[in-house]
């Protein structure tokens, strides 16, 4: 299996507090990757750093074969690699089809797979609000619009940060819909979110994080299978 993302020995730091600790970690094209964790042992940290979000990092980075360990994060979000981040970030005062539209492009091998129709059809309730401003929506629609922008750069990996962190019960429900459905289309997926079962039940291999260290990482059937591990890194 080709790798979309990988990262070998990588370190991170925020002004003198050393966040991560000589970190391998590799998602396979079309591979659905957990990255699971307490709160504050470097999940985020570790998706900004191979992002090119955090200056201060250390280790070789490659991204679609092309090594992005001093760059810029538009620099990686060219070779194909989407990102959702926590809050969503989408632009408050551009309407529902400004935010999609302004995303638009082909991947990085000139398809163009996603697009305005196909991501409203997979995200009905936006098809409803089109004309409304990113601010005028609930959580739950700010989320699905954060990730069909992703999709509308027709990425090679969808990286999604906090995926359903603060959503109604039914909206998370369709947040991991929509996630299995990107899943089937052959994307490659970096899934971090609290709920460990449900990101067990969807992806192929899981990482887990204590402490700017992977302690776990292997097919998600064999980690599910193990709970008083997954207990001890991720249990209150």
């Amino acid at each position: 299996m080709s790798e979309i993302i990988a990262a070998t020995d990588v370190h991170a730091w925020y002004g003198s507090s050393h966040v991560l600790r000589g970190i391998d970690f590799r998602v396979g094209r079309g591979e659905t990757v957990g990255l699971l964790g307490r709160n504050g042992m470097g999940k985020s940290t570790l998706l900004r750093t191979l992002l090119g979000h955090v200056r201060q990092r250390q280790g070789a980075i490659f991204a679609a074969g092309r090594e992005v360990s001093r760059a810029q994060p538009h620099e990686v979000a060219r070779l194909g690699v989407a990102y959702v981040p926590e809050g969503r970030g989408i632009f408050p005062n551009l309407s529902v089809r400004e935010n999609l539209v302004m995303a638009a492009r082909k991947g990085p091998s000139g398809r163009q797979d996603w697009d305005e129709a196909r991501v409203l059809d997979l995200f009905p309730r936006l098809k409803e609000r089109l004309g409304h401003g990113g601010q005028q929506l609930s959580g739950g629609e700010q989320q699905m619009l954060s990730i069909g922008r992703a999709l509308m750069t027709n990425p090679d990996c969808l990286i999604l940060d906090e995926a359903t962190e603060g959503l109604a019960p039914r909206i998370v429900a369709e947040i991991w819909r929509v996630i299995a459905t990107v899943r089937a289309t052959g994307i490659a997926s970096v899934v971090v979110d609290r709920n460990y079962r449900a990101v067990l039940a969807n992806a192929d291999r899981v990482a887990v994080l204590e402490k700017g260290l992977v302690v776990m990482d292997g097919p998600a059937a064999v980690l599910a299978a193990q709970p008083g591990a997954l207990d001890r890194y991720l249990g209150i």
